[in-house]
C-alpha cells in the first residue's frame, strides 16, 4: 500500500456501505482521530492535524465484515478507535482513511463464575457493575475506566487498578479469548485461544478488528478506599512496598506520590497535609484494620476512608495511573510523564537513587503491580519538561542504571514498550492484513519488511 496521506474516495466507500452509521462532519472526525497523546509534548507536533477521512459505527461483527472487505476494494486505511482514552497516538490515523469506532458494540454476550464474553465497545465500568451482580468483577481496569472500553484496553492498554494482585494484561491468563476479523479481499473472522491472543494483545489495532473478548474475572470484594500520608517519601515508597508484599491483605490498588503531585489533587486537598507525600489505596474491608496497624508501623496517618460502593464524594482511581499525569497537567500543562519499570527490591534503592537524584523535575510517582509473583514499583513520574533532548537524557539515564522505560513519548508500538519487534505480532500481521490498511504507520516491522 501506498502509505503517502491521500483522500479516500469517501462516496464510494458511503455506496459499499449504505445502512451502517458513518459520521462525515470534518469537525466531528477530527474529534474522533484523537486521543490523549496530547500529555506528550514530544508527540503532539508529530501527531497535529491527522485525521480520518470518515467515521464508520459498525453495531455488529456482520457490519465489521463489510467494513473490512470495502477498505480492502477501495484500499482505505483502517484505524480501530475505542473511547480514545489511550496516552501515545493508538487511535490517531497517521495515514487518513476511515476510522471505525466501536462504542455501539457493547452486548455482554455471557456472564459464568470466573469468566465473561464481551462485545469490545462495552465500557469497563458497566461491565463491572454487571460482573458484580452475579458476585465477579473485573480483574483491573485503567484509571479511565468510566469512559473506556474492554476493546480499546486490551488493544492499547497493559494493565491498571487491579494489577497489584493479578498483573499486567499480557500476563498469562489475564485474557481467554478473542475474536477478530481480517482484512483480505474476503475477510474472516477468527478465534484465538490461549497463547495465541498475545498475537493481537497490545498491538494497537495493528492485526485485527476485535469483535469479540473473553475474559477472566475476580471475586468481588467489598472495598474500601484509603489516603495515608507520609512526612518522608521513601517512608511512603517503602510502606507501599510492604504493603504489596502483605499477602494476607487483599488489595487493589497502591499508588504512592511525592509531595508536590498531592498538591494537583484539588479535590483531595483536606485530606492530604502541605509537603506530605501521598499513599492512595484500595484494599478489601476486611483488610482494613491490618492497614491501619500497617500504616501506623511505618509512622503515617490515614487522613480519609470511605467504602469504594457509595456513590458519593471522590473517587481515589481517578487520581492514581494515568490521571495523576492528567491532573498534574491541568495545573501546569508544561508537565509530562514517563513510564518506567524498577527491578524486584525490597529496600527501593534504585527508586530512592531517582528521586533525589532528579528531585522536582521528575516527580516520583509509583504504581505497585504484581510482576513475577512479585509487588514491584512500575514508575509514571511526572516531569518538568523543557526541551526534547533534555527528556531524551533523562530517559538514557534511567536505562543506563538498569531502569526499563516504557517511552510514552512514541506512537510506533515496538519503540514504546517493546524496544524489539515481536514476531509473532509481525507474521500473524501478513496473514491478517496483507495490504498493510489496519492503523498503518505503528508497527515498524511492517514498515521495514
Amino acid at each position: 500500500m501506498n502509505q503517502q496521506t491521500n483522500k479516500i474516495d469517501a462516496r464510494s466507500l458511503k455506496l459499499a456501505l449504505s445502512g451502517l452509521e458513518m459520521i462525515t462532519d470534518p469537525t466531528q472526525v477530527a474529534k474522533l482521530s484523537q486521543d490523549y497523546h496530547t500529555f506528550s509534548p514530544v508527540l503532539q507536533p508529530l501527531l497535529s492535524g491527522k485525521t480520518g477521512d470518515i467515521v464508520i459505527r459498525p453495531a455488529n461483527e456482520a457490519e465489521v465484515l463489510r467494513v473490512a472487505a470495502a477498505c480492502v476494494k477501495h484500499q482505505v486505511p483502517l484505524t480501530v478507535r475505542g473511547a480514545g482514552t489511550g496516552n501515545y497516538g493508538q487511535c490517531v490515523p497517521l495515514h487518513g482513511g476511515a476510522i471505525v469506532e466501536m462504542t455501539r458494540m457493547q452486548e455482554i454476550k455471557e456472564m459464568k463464575p470466573g469468566w465473561a464474553r464481551v462485545e469490545p465497545g462495552v465500557k469497563l465500568a458497566q461491565l463491572d457493575k454487571q460482573t458484580r451482580s452475579i458476585g465477579w468483577e473485573i480483574r483491573m481496569a485503567p484509571s479511565t475506566y468510566r469512559t473506556a472500553t474492554i476493546g480499546g484496553f486490551i488493544g492499547g492498554g497493559s494493565g491498571g487498578i487491579g494489577s497489584i494482585t493479578y498483573g499486567g494484561l499480557r500476563d498469562r491468563g489475564n485474557l481467554l479469548a478473542v475474536r477478530i476479523v481480517s482484512l483480505e479481499e474476503e475477510p474472516r473472522v477468527m478465534e484465538l485461544r490461549g497463547d495465541d491472543v498475545q498475537k493481537v494483545n497490545h498491538a494497537y489495532g495493528t492485526n485485527g478488528i476485535i469483535t469479540e473478548l473473553e475474559i477472566p474475572l475476580a471475586p468481588a470484594y467489598p472495598w474500601v478506599e484509603a489516603i495515608a500520608a507520609f512526612s518522608d517519601f521513601m517512608t511512603a515508597a517503602r510502606f507501599g512496598q510492604a504493603l504489596g508484599d502483605a499477602d494476607g491483605i487483599i488489595k487493589k490498588l497502591i499508588s504512592i506520590h511525592a509531595w508536590p503531585i498531592p498538591k494537583y489533587f484539588t479535590a483531595l486537598g483536606e485530606y492530604i497535609p502541605e509537603g506530605s507525600h501521598a499513599a492512595l489505596l484500595m484494599v478489601a474491608e476486611s483488610g482494613l484494620e491490618p492497614l491501619q496497624e500497617l500504616v501506623q508501623e511505618f509512622g503515617g496517618q490515614i487522613t480519609y476512608e470511605k467504602a469504594a460502593a457509595a456513590g458519593k464524594g471522590v473517587n481515589l482511581g481517578e487520581f492514581t495511573w494515568n490521571h495523576t499525569t492528567l491532573h498534574a497537567r491541568n495545573a501546569d500543562p508544561a508537565l509530562t510523564y514517563l513510564q518506567s519499570g524498577f527491578t524486584a527490591d525490597r529496600n527501593l534503592q534504585m527508586v530512592e537513587h531517582m528521586y533525589r537524584y532528579f528531585g522536582d523535575e521528575v516527580m516520583m510517582h509509583l504504581e505497585f503491580m504484581r510482576v513475577n509473583g512479585e509487588a514491584v514499583p512500575i514508575g509514571l513520574q511526572v516531569v518538568r519538561f523543557t526541551t526534547e533532548s533534555r527528556l531524551n537524557e533523562i530517559i538514557r539515564y534511567h536505562e543506563e542504571k538498569g531502569v526499563f522505560i516504557a517511552n510514552p513519548h512514541t506512537y510506533i508500538l515496538e519503540d514504546g514498550g517493546r524496544k524489539e519487534i515481536d514476531p509473532v505480532q509481525f507474521e500473524f500481521k501478513k496473514q491478517v492484513d496483507p495490504y498493510g490498511l489496519l492503523n498503518p504507520g505503528k508497527m515498524r516491522a511492517w514498515d521495514l519488511r
